[in-house]
C-alpha cells in the first residue's frame, strides 16, 4: 500500500488530489516515521498549497524520523528561519541525530536570511557531531560564511582547515574572492588548483570580465582547454562593458555557435555605448529572436529618446506573432508613449494588458500611470492607481505628479497625506513632487507645512530642488522678502536656479529695487559660472540693457556656452510634431501663434493676478 500511495502522490497534480490522497494516508495508517509517504506528503504539500499545511502534517504525523526532519526543514528554505531552528531544536529535543543532509539544509535556510550567529550555532553543532571534517558539510559551511559574513575571514579559516579539498572548495573560494573583487587572490589559488573542471574556468572569466579585467580575462581564455556558451558571454560583455567594441565583435565573429543571448548581450552593448544604428543592425541579423531580444531593442530606441522607432518595432513584434510582449516591453512601450503624448497608443497597450491577463504588477501599474498622466488622462491614471494590490513610493509619486500636473494640485496634496496616514516613510524625491504641486497650485501655507513635515518628522536634509520649489513658492506669491530671509537661511549655497527664480519673480511684481539688489550679487558669487552668466544675459535682455546684454554674451561666447532651445513634442494621429522655442518652421505656425494669442489675450482679461494651476484647470474646463 505504501508503494501504492508513493506512486499516487508522485501523479498529484493539484491541491484537490493532495488532500484527498492525505486522507487515505491516514486511513492506512502511513504517516509513520519509518516511511517515506510522510517526507513525500510535506514536500508535495509545501509545493502545490502552503507551508502551513506542511508544517500541520508534519506536527500531527507519529514519530517522525530524522527523513521527515530534514524534508521539514528544506521546506522552510527561503521561507522562515525562526521555524526552521523551532524544527532542528524539536529534532535535537527527542535525540534524533542530524547528518550531513540536516545540516547543509539547516545552512542554506540561514544563508538566505543572512543569519550568520544562526548559522555559527550550527557549525558549533557540526563539530560536536563529528562532522567538522566531512568535506560536503565543510564545503556546505563555507559557502555560508561566504555570503553571510561581512568580509572572507571566517570562510577563508574553514578552507584553509580543509584535510581534504575537492574542486567544489576550490571553485567556492575562487568564487568568494572574485565576487569581493579581490582578483590577484583569486588567481593565486587559481594557479594553485591540483584540477579545474568548467565551473573553475567559468567562474574565473566571468569574474575577470564583470571586473572590466580584460586583459587577464582574454589571457585566461586562450588557456581554456574547452569553451562553452558562458564564457564566450562573458568575454563579449566583459569588452562591451569597457566600451571596447571591436574586441566584442571579434570574439562575437569568432564564437562557432552563437545563441540568441549572444546575439542580445551584443544588442545591449551598443545601446549602452549610444550606437544604436548598430544595435539595430545586429538585432536585424538575428536568425533567432525571443521576447528578450525584442525587449532589448525596443529599451534601446527609448535610452535613445527614438520613441517612434521604439513603438514601429512593438509593432513588428505583434506581427511577427511568435513571442507575445511581457511587462518588461509594454513598460518600455509605455514609456515611448508617454514621451511622445500618445494617448491612443498608451490606451491600446492598457487593453492589450486586460484582454491578455497580464497582473498589475508595480512597474507595469508605475508605467500606465506615469503614461495616463503625462498624456493628461488623470482618470485612468487614478482608475490604475486605485486597482494595483502592491504600491512603492514610485507609484504614491508617479500619481501625486499626475495630479499636479494636470492642475489637480489640492487633490495631490491630499494624496500624500493619505500616503502619511497609512504610515508609508516618503523619500526625498515625492517631497519634490509636492512642493512643485503646492508652488503651481498657490498653496502658501501648505507648502510650508510639507517643507517642515519633511525636515522635523522624516529627518530628509533638503536638496536644492526643495530649495528651489520653496523660493518659487513665495515668489509667484508675491513675498519676495520672505524668499530672499529663506534663501539666506539655507544650508546650501544657492545656485543659478534658486537666483532666476527669484529673479522672475521680481520682474512679475514689479520689484525693481530688489531686483537690481540680486543682480549685483549674483557676479559676486561664481563671477565665471555659465549659468549665472546665461542668467544675467536673460535679464538684461527683458529689461533692454543691451550694452550689459552684450557684455555678457561676449562673455559666454568666449567661454563656449551655446544657449540650446528648449523643444516639446505632440502626436497628432500617427504624426509627431515637434517644435523649438520661438519655432517658425511649422507649416501650420501661424494658426498656432494666432490661437496662442487668443489664448494670452483671454487669459489677460479674465486674470488679474498670477494664475494658480487650479484657476487654470477651472478656466481651460469652459472651452
Amino acid at each position: 500500500m505504501e508503494q501504492q500511495l508513493l506512486q499516487i502522490l508522485e501523479n498529484c497534480k493539484n491541491i484537490r488530489q493532495l488532500k484527498q490522497t492525505h486522507l487515505q494516508c491516514l486511513i492506512y495508517g502511513l504517516l509513520q516515521g519509518k516511511n517515506f509517504v510522510l517526507s513525500k506528503l510535506i514536500t508535495l504539500s509545501s509545493e502545490l498549497d502552503s507551508l502551513d499545511y506542511s508544517f500541520k502534517i508534519f506536527k500531527k504525523s507519529q514519530n517522525p524520523s530524522r527523513i521527515s526532519y530534514n524534508t521539514m526543514i528544506k521546506c522552510f528554505i527561503g521561507k522562515s528561519h525562526k521555524a526552521t531552528l523551532l524544527v532542528y531544536n524539536q529534532m535535537k529535543a527527542l535525540k534524533i541525530t542530524p547528518n550531513g543532509y540536516t545540516f547543509s539544509f539547516l545552512l542554506r535556510c540561514f544563508e538566505s536570511f543572512e543569519a550568520l550567529k544562526d548559522g555559527m550555532v550550527i557549525h558549533g553543532d557540526v563539530l560536536k557531531t563529528g562532522l567538522g571534517s566531512n568535506i560536503f558539510v565543510q564545503n556546505v559551511l563555507l559557502d555560508f560564511y561566504a555570503k553571510c559574513s561581512g568580509n572572507l575571514g571566517f570562510a577563508l579559516r574553514v578552507f584553509e582547515e580543509m584535510l581534504e579539498k575537492d574542486v567544489v572548495s576550490w571553485n567556492s573560494m575562487i568564487g568568494a574572492l572574485m565576487a569581493r573583487g579581490e582578483i590577484e587572490s583569486a588567481i593565486g589559488l587559481f594557479e594553485l588548483m591540483p584540477e579545474r573542471n568548467v565551473v573553475t574556468w567559468n567562474s574565473v572569466l566571468s569574474g575577470l570580465s564583470k571586473a572590466g579585467n580584460m586583459s587577464l580575462a582574454s589571457s585566461v581564455f586562450e588557456r581554456m582547454p574547452e569553451r562553452n556558451e558562458i564564457v564566450w558571454n562573458s568575454m563579449i560583455s566583459g569588452y562591451l562593458k569597457v566600451g571596447n567594441l571591436e574586441a566584442a565583435r571579434s570574439i562575437f565573429n569568432q564564437m562557432p555557435q552563437k545563441t540568441v543571448v549572444t546575439w542580445t548581450a551584443l544588442i545591449s552593448g551598443y545601446v549602452t555605448i549610444g550606437d544604436i544604428k548598430s544595435a539595430r543592425s545586429v538585432f536585424d541579423q538575428m536568425p533567432v529572436r525571443n521576447v528578450v531580444s525584442w525587449n532589448a531593442m525596443i529599451a534601446g530606441y527609448v535610452h535613445s529618446h527614438m520613441f517612434d522607432e521604439a513603438i514601429s518595432v512593438f509593432h513588428e513584434m505583434l506581427i511577427d506573432g511568435k513571442y507575445k510582449p511581457d511587462q518588461t516591453t509594454l513598460v518600455s512601450v509605455l514609456s515611448a508613449c508617454s514621451h511622445l503624448g500618445s494617448l491612443e497608443h498608451g490606451k491600446w497597450i492598457h487593453s492589450y494588458s486586460k484582454k491578455n491577463k497580464l497582473d498589475l504588477f508595480v512597474p507595469l501599474g508605475n508605467a500606465l500611470i506615469d503614461m495616463f498622466a503625462k498624456c493628461g488622462d488623470v482618470e485612468n491614471a487614478k482608475a490604475v492607481f486605485e486597482k494595483m494590490a502592491n504600491k512603492c513610493i514610485i507609484t504614491w509619486t508617479s500619481m501625486v505628479s499626475g495630479l499636479a500636473f494636470n492642475g489637480q494640485c489640492k487633490e495631490a496634496l491630499d494624496l500624500f497625506d493619505r500616503m502619511c496616514l497609512q504610515k508609508i516613510k516618503p523619500d526625498d524625491i515625492i517631497f519634490i513632487t509636492v512642493l512643485s504641486a503646492c508652488t503651481h497650485g498657490g498653496l502658501v501655507e501648505e507648502g510650508k507645512r510639507v517643507f517642515d513635515q519633511m525636515v522635523l518628522q522624516f529627518d530628509i536634509k533638503p536638496r536644492i530642488e526643495h530649495y528651489g520649489c520653496m523660493v518659487d513658492l513665495l515668489g509667484r506669491a508675491g513675498r519676495l522678502e520672505e524668499a530672499m530671509s529663506f534663501i539666506e537661511s539655507m544650508q546650501l549655497k544657492p545656485n543659478d536656479v534658486i537666483w532666476a527664480i527669484l529673479l522672475s519673480s521680481c520682474l512679475i511684481h514689479g520689484k525693481g529695487d530688489l531686483l537690481e539688489s540680486i543682480k549685483q550679487k549674483i557676479p559676486d558669487q561664481e563671477p565665471s559660472n555659465p549659468g549665472y552668466l546665461m542668467l544675467l544675459s536673460n535679464l538684461s535682455a527683458s529689461k533692454r540693457q543691451w550694452a550689459d546684454f552684450s557684455s555678457f554674451r561676449v562673455a559666454m561666447r568666449q567661454q563656449g556656452i551655446e544657449k540650446i532651445p528648449g523643444c516639446s513634442s505632440i502626436q497628432v494621429g500617427n504624426i509627431t510634431h515637434e517644435f523649438l522655442a520661438r519655432d517658425t518652421r511649422h507649416e501650420q505656425g501661424k494658426e498656432i501663434y494666432c490661437i496662442l494669442f487668443n489664448l494670452n489675450r483671454h487669459l489677460k482679461v479674465v486674470f488679474d493676478s498670477p494664475m494658480s494651476c487650479e484657476n487654470f484647470s477651472n478656466f481651460t474646463t469652459g472651452f
